[in-house]
């Protein structure tokens, strides 16, 4: 009749706060380990929840218009009336990449040049100082300068630059334009000026890459969605692209929808961290509670009852370090803003997002829970005979059904949750076993350890080394949890820092030896020769100096654009038709090519089926192969090719490297420019040339790799700030996991301590024992994270960036060292109670 009778629920709840009385810093130490990682997700999920509601709010000054028109050529006649019957306002813009000239200080730099008329931005404002430049230059020969361009030249307003044939004043500094990041302008600085001046620069000449954009605003009400059905295939026939606010609203929420999902995996790799801190300690805390679970159950608890009882314990510190981690989000949320200013448009708002919070907490709760449940299950197995035992190898769950639920629960919320943030079941299928592997080495790792420490330790060996790395095997031992804590973290942290340095290193390898670092383009052919006697008459080298001509592809095996829009079925990217493609012509492959199907042919006539090669991307992207004809119009005249061979190129190579490579002798005569590639061994030589080709060649733009390097050395800092402040969550939760799993083994081996005090064992070897433990555990964790981290740099290197694997391995050593002595410095904090006091004292604490 016992066993039949109702669960007391109030009793339960009773017995749990009791049992909590004496134990509750050690609870509250169990979930601190998951607070870090909430903290990391509520603060992102508020930023989420805030840009979604800032590019609702501010996409009308993302565009600057109402609708916006863009094309890569000028428009003809039959699409210019519909350009100019749009809106009730309109405004044109030309932008293109050209050197400019500051003639104060014999500086010169690469830029974008937008060449504007009319009063855009109609949403929003071009930000100047001072602040009435943004309209004061539009009809005069005045510029506006990008703020970074104003800082690196030392230039002022009213001071002067010279963009081709013009000198422009400067009215004012640039610091904002619409759509414009941080980011953005010190890749490509912009420069403004009035449209009307552009002829008289020289450099809108046939031939030159322009972009051609047109805005609109309407004053009336206007039904966009239907408005833009009606235009659309009349500008698709044109080759000319749209974008509205709503479109640009879906745009830039679809961008940094990206980001934040990026950003939710990272705060989520150090919430599992925390798990893998929450299931160890619970395990620890539940092996130190089957004495007094077994009492219960001699005193008439039901197993399900005492389950309930220390269930009802996580649950509590679960919710009070959920709410924990949530508040410390809610701050954290206010800095991210800041930190990725640089890669935003608009300013973010810092709102408490209340749904975000409610989020964090749920999951927290679940968390607790989830990864609670493997060590909780064993109470089921806690008999009343376990009050005589003394060893507790009989709770062993390892053929429990419920453990293996309790897997299958836990692999289930990974695949899960990974797939909310990437939207892809395979992308989340594979980050999951990604952890697996990471998980499975290290307790690997752990448990070979332990083995081979059981086979090692020999007898003629000091008594305080035995009794040492004997520890890292004996019953109760933290082992496996601090190597898989301490070793993901290291992992994770050496793979972003591996990865950076990498990326970095490939850059600086660009632009040193005797590899090109400087690349001339929009040479005329006329100005081909007297060019590079220039460049050697400035005692530089004329690596390379290669023909460009532009085409555009007709057809593929008689398939043109009309058909592609008529057949949606056809395996053509929907962009190949559309796009202005520089090729050049020459008889014999460069070093970075390499003929991977068909035959290379270096010399043809023009006639019917001239024989091209393809780059292999290419090839795979529109599904052409050797032997496909393509028809390709070169300045006006259709010409028949055939596939005769795909290449593999190396893009990381710096030299000129094309899609479509033609043989000479087919396209000698067509109207084209030229690029030439020298290198310069210095900064100052490369200013002196850089002024000389400038003043006697404006139209000629010069990509300088050195300043290439400078700014892409600045863009991967920005981006490793944010990596490592993300990354961040992850040490610390892998530090408080650190603290917590040797806290809590401060409790398994204070008997062990105190029994060697009693025997008569001093304060120093008690330490010594303790050093050698806490240093071999921590140096071993550290080692196979960094093996772990070499491994996925170099498949990354390898697979994903194709460049070579090469790192610098001083600063790991140093991480190797901070992480192996921070573990000992907790150990022996740990140690100071019993080294410290008398052995009796510490039993009674205890």
């Amino acid at each position: 009749m016992e066993n039949k009778r109702s669960i007391n629920i109030p009793w339960l709840f009773q017995m749990a706060w009791r049992d909590s009385r004496r134990n509750r810093s050690r609870l509250l130490l169990f979930i601190s380990a998951i607070i870090f990682g909430i903290a990391a997700l509520v603060a992102i999920y508020s930023f989420r929840f805030n840009l979604e509601k800032d590019i609702n709010a501010q996409a009308a000054t993302l565009i600057g218009a109402d609708l916006s028109i863009t094309g890569n050529k000028l428009a003809d006649v039959t699409i210019k009336p519909l350009l100019d019957s749009l809106g009730d306002k309109r405004s044109e813009e030309r932008s293109f990449v050209s050197m400019i000239y500051f003639p104060k200080g014999n500086g010169t730099r690469l830029v974008q040049i937008r060449a504007l008329q009319g009063d855009f931005p109609y949403y929003g404002s071009l930000e100047t100082t001072p602040e009435q430049a943004g309209q004061a230059f539009r009809n005069k020969k005045m510029a506006l300068v990008d703020k970074t361009l104003m800082l690196q030249f030392n230039a002022h307003v009213n001071d002067s630059i010279k963009i081709g044939n013009v000198t422009f004043s400067i009215a004012g500094v640039l610091n904002k334009a619409p759509g414009q990041t941080g980011v953005s302008t010190s890749i490509a600085p912009i420069v403004y000026i009035p449209l009307q001046y552009l002829e008289q620069t020289g450099l809108s000449k046939k031939g030159s890459r322009i972009n051609y954009s047109f805005y609109y605003k309407y004053n009336h009400p206007v039904n966009m969605d239907k408005l833009i059905k009606s235009i659309d295939p009349r500008l698709d026939k044109a080759e000319m692209n749209y974008e509205t606010i709503e479109t640009r609203k879906e745009n830039t929420g679809r961008s940094f929808g990206d980001l934040t999902r990026f950003l939710s995996l990272v705060g989520f790799i150090a919430l599992l961290l925390g798990c893998v801190g929450v299931a160890s300690a619970i395990h620890i805390y539940i092996r130190e509670k089957i004495a007094s679970i077994a009492i219960l159950r001699c005193l008439g608890v039901k197993a399900s009852e005492a389950f309930i009882i220390f269930l009802i314990q996580i649950v509590g510190i679960g919710i009070i370090g959920s709410i924990t981690g949530a508040f410390l989000g809610t701050l954290i949320q206010h800095v991210l803003p800041m930190i990725l200013k640089d890669f935003l448009p608009f300013t973010i708002s810092t709102a408490i997002s209340w749904l975000a919070i409610g989020q964090g907490i749920l999951l927290g709760v679940i968390i607790s829970i989830l990864f609670a449940l493997l060590p909780l299950i064993s109470i089921r197995n806690i008999s009343p005979l376990n009050t005589l035992r003394i060893t507790f190898e009989d709770i062993n769950l390892v053929r429990d059904p419920f453990r293996w639920l309790v897997y299958l629960l836990i692999l289930a919320f990974v695949i899960t949750f990974s797939f909310l943030q990437l939207d892809s079941w395979l992308a989340s299928v594979f980050f999951t076993i990604g952890i697996l592997i990471a998980f499975m080495i290290l307790a690997f790792t752990a448990w070979l350890l332990m083995k081979v420490m059981r086979i090692i330790i020999q007898s003629t060996w000091s008594y305080l080394t035995r009794q040492g790395f004997a520890n890292l095997y004996r019953p109760n031992n933290q082992t496996i949890i601090l190597i898989v804590s301490i070793g993901l973290s290291t992992a994770f942290i050496c793979t972003l820092f591996f990865i950076q340095s990498i990326l970095i290193n490939q850059v600086n390898l660009s632009s040193s030896g005797n590899q090109a670092n400087m690349i001339l383009f929009d040479i005329q052919s006329s100005q081909e020769k007297s060019i590079a006697e220039l460049t050697k008459q400035q005692k530089l080298p004329v690596l390379q100096q290669v023909p460009i001509i532009t085409i555009r592809l007709e057809s593929i095996n008689e398939k043109t654009a009309a058909d592609l829009r008529k057949d949606s079925t056809l395996k053509i990217s929907k962009h190949v038709f559309s796009n202005e493609y520089r090729v050049t012509y020459r008889d014999t492959l460069t070093p970075s090519e390499k003929i991977i199907k068909g035959e290379w042919i270096g010399k043809a006539d023009v006639g019917k089926d001239i024989p091209v090669s393809i780059e292999d991307n290419f090839s795979k992207r529109n599904h052409i192969n050797v032997g496909d004809h393509l028809v390709f119009n070169v300045q006006g005249l259709n010409m028949t090719t055939v596939v005769a061979s795909v290449r593999q190129v190396n893009w990381n190579k710096i030299q000129t490297n094309f899609q479509i490579l033609f043989p000479k002798g087919v396209l000698d005569d067509a109207p084209q420019f030229h690029v030439l590639l020298t290198h310069v061994p210095s900064s100052k030589v490369s200013a002196k040339y850089q002024q000389a080709i400038v003043k006697q060649y404006p139209n000629v733009s010069i990509i300088d790799l050195g300043q290439v390097l400078v700014t892409v050395d600045d863009l991967l800092d920005k981006i490793g700030y944010i990596i490592r402040f993300m990354s961040a969550f992850s040490i610390i939760t892998g530090i408080v996991v650190l603290i917590a799993s040797v806290r809590i083994s401060k409790y398994q081996r204070i008997r062990e301590s105190v029994l060697l005090r009693t025997l008569g064992a001093s304060r120093k070897q008690i330490f010594v024992i303790t050093t050698l433990e806490y240093l071999f555990l921590g140096a071993l964790s550290a080692l196979t994270g960094i093996v772990i981290a070499l491994a996925s740099s170099w498949l990354l290197a390898k697979y994903s960036f194709e460049i070579p694997f090469a790192i610098n391995l001083l600063p790991v050593a140093a991480l190797f060292l901070i992480i192996s002595l921070l573990t000992v410095v907790i150990g022996l904090l740990n140690s100071r109670g019993v080294l410290n006091k008398p052995p009796l004292e510490v039993l009674r604490a205890s």
